[in-house]
């Protein structure tokens, strides 16, 4: 079965044509980030425009890549929740068009079930030999949630963020620092320099509670900033080389902590048998190892680039949607805050 992937939920138009949930034709992205990077943050009118010009370029030439003609695609697959609205309209529209066009199924995806289905792809899950039930920690620039798997499409959330996302929190401290946007691949890069640290940022808790708070922690960063005196931007100075990657790595630690500690806990809680990392903030690679080196059951991580947003996560999510094939669903619209269910 093989199913076009759709994926504009935030700032990348990403698509891709995806063979039997696991094989991989092709995968392209049409990045944004230099667009953004002035702003130092996302700008949803400029996300949701680009959208527009990039998306039908961007699967014609998945289609060429992959090989595959219209008549070839047995689904379309759409990200229609949660993430910004203007930029999920413009993906569900497009879907709908070209699912009437090519008289082929059309099946909407929630964003928080693609990036768990990516460590299905390229036989992953498959090769890992790990069974139901799963823990998956889904962290990235939006959300920042753990969720019990117990079988495919069963879910249950058992901890989310109360304040920021810790991808929102990567970009925030690397704006402190006077880094570039998106923060976590810059704080990541500072950080690996970085050689003993003589101070630590906090690891917050919610107490009583799994769920993650990263708005002190970004806080405690730039009161520290501060009081050296090269924050708000430069007051008295700007940071010198040393202070940028002792304070990326005291930071990256410290949310490294957190996630860890609040999965790891609710591994053993849940009696799971494996683990799964989704979202940007797991293509980190010190997350990734401290994550593997702390758990007692097997971590499932995606390679970096299925980890970031893309559209083989979602065609991998809808092929386990079977029930939905053959269907069209003309209703299906964009809900920026849906929740995985």
């Amino acid at each position: 079965m093989i199913i076009l992937g759709i994926e504009t939920s935030c700032d990348d138009t990403a698509i891709a044509v995806v063979e039997d949930g696991v094989k991989i034709h092709s995968n392209l992205v049409a990045d944004q980030s230099y667009m953004h990077e002035r702003y130092g943050g996302i700008i949803p009118e400029i996300s949701a425009r680009e959208h527009l010009t990039t998306i039908i370029p961007t699967i014609n030439r998945c289609l060429d890549e992959a090989s595959i003609q219209s008549r070839q695609i047995d689904a379309i697959a759409v990200t229609h929740g949660p993430g910004l609205a203007g930029s999920l309209l413009v993906g569900v529209n497009a879907a709908k068009a070209l699912a009437y066009s090519w008289e082929t199924s059309l099946i909407g995806i929630n964003h928080l079930e693609g990036h768990i289905y990516s460590a299905w792809l390229e036989n992953l899950f498959e090769n890992s030999q790990v069974a139901f039930p799963l823990l998956c920690l889904i962290a990235s620039g939006g959300h920042t949630e753990l969720v019990l798997m117990r079988n495919h499409l069963d879910y249950e959330l058992i901890a989310k963020t109360r304040d920021d996302a810790a991808g929102e929190a990567f970009d925030k401290v690397a704006k402190v620092l006077g880094l570039g946007f998106p923060g976590g691949p810059i704080i990541e890069k500072e950080a690996e320099q970085a050689n003993e640290i003589d101070f630590q940022f906090p690891r917050p808790t919610v107490k009583g509670s799994l769920d993650f708070s990263f708005s002190g922690l970004k806080t405690a960063v730039a009161r520290k900033a501060e009081s050296d005196g090269f924050y708000p931007q430069n007051a008295e100075r700007p940071p010198t080389t040393t202070e940028v990657q002792e304070y990326a790595a005291a930071f990256q630690q410290a949310i490294t902590d957190c996630l860890v500690q609040r999965t790891i806990k609710a591994a053993k809680e849940h009696s799971v048998s494996g683990i799964i990392l989704g979202g940007g903030v797991a293509a980190n690679g010190f997350l990734r190892k401290a994550m593997t080196k702390a758990s007692s059951v097997p971590v499932i991580v995606p390679k970096p680039s299925l980890c970031t947003d893309n559209g083989a996560m979602i065609a991998s999510a809808a092929y386990f949607h079977t029930q939905e094939l053959g269907s069209y669903d003309w209703s299906l619209d964009a809900i920026p805050n849906l929740k995985l269910s």
